[in-house]
């Protein structure tokens, strides 16, 4: 905040001086935060609907393959893995954050990132294999709200990919400055956020469906 003081001429002749208060480049880190928390929670209301949703359609198979026919564990175990995995990392980048070790830090945000990428190319290579069987979204409505459901996710992993590399590059640039380490730290909520997603989805639609 800083005092700005402007003369101006009144009707009789006489100047007159006006005095107040100019506002400053200043962001309460505290707002950013509490709004962050508040796009999660209509992002939990979201995805509350899709497992709703999946809920009542997951056994609507219309004549159509089931979940244990179709979803394969192994492959899903090592996707899980991947994205917990990628959790770890990001801790660790937080923590050499909070040292102010650029250099490491950026190299734990590299690795989140390649993990990310490995649990989205085999998510999307699962659903390239269900459509080349012809188990595509359209077959069932289990499909329909399996595609739906594990989608929505997928997408919300690829957005935080492409927000880790915004930021990679702004730290980059101009360094760990403050902007810059509540940016990171709000990434870190919706990174954990969605693995959080991630264990719901995995107990919920792939252990329930494929295990008796």
């Amino acid at each position: 905040m800083s005092d700005t003081s402007i003369t101006m001429s009144t009707g009789n002749g006489l100047p007159e001086t006006l005095s107040f208060h100019a506002a400053g480049d200043y962001h309460p880190e505290n707002g950013t935060l509490l709004g962050f928390w508040v796009y999660l929670m209509s992002d939990c209301l979201i995805f509350a609907c899709l497992f709703a949703a999946y809920g009542v359609l997951g056994r609507e198979f219309a004549g159509g393959p089931t979940a244990a026919e179709v979803l394969e564990l192994p492959t899903v175990a090592i996707n899980t893995a991947l994205l917990l995995l990628s959790s770890i990392t990001y801790g660790f980048a937080v923590l050499e954050m909070q040292r102010d070790r650029q250099r490491a830090m950026m190299t734990w945000l590299a690795i989140t990132g390649l993990l990310g990428a490995g649990f989205i190319t085999l998510e999307l290579r699962e659903f390239a294999h269900l459509i080349s069987i012809g188990a595509g979204p359209q077959r069932s409505a289990f499909l329909s709200s399996f595609f739906t459901l594990v989608g929505t996710h997928g997408l919300h992993v690829s957005s935080g990919i492409l927000w880790l590399i915004v930021l990679m590059v702004q730290v980059g640039r101009k360094g760990l400055s403050s902007a810059n380490k509540r940016r990171l730290m709000c990434l870190s909520m919706f990174w954990h956020f969605l693995d959080l997603v991630w264990v719901g989805v995995f107990s919920f639609v792939y252990l329930m469906g494929v295990l008796p």
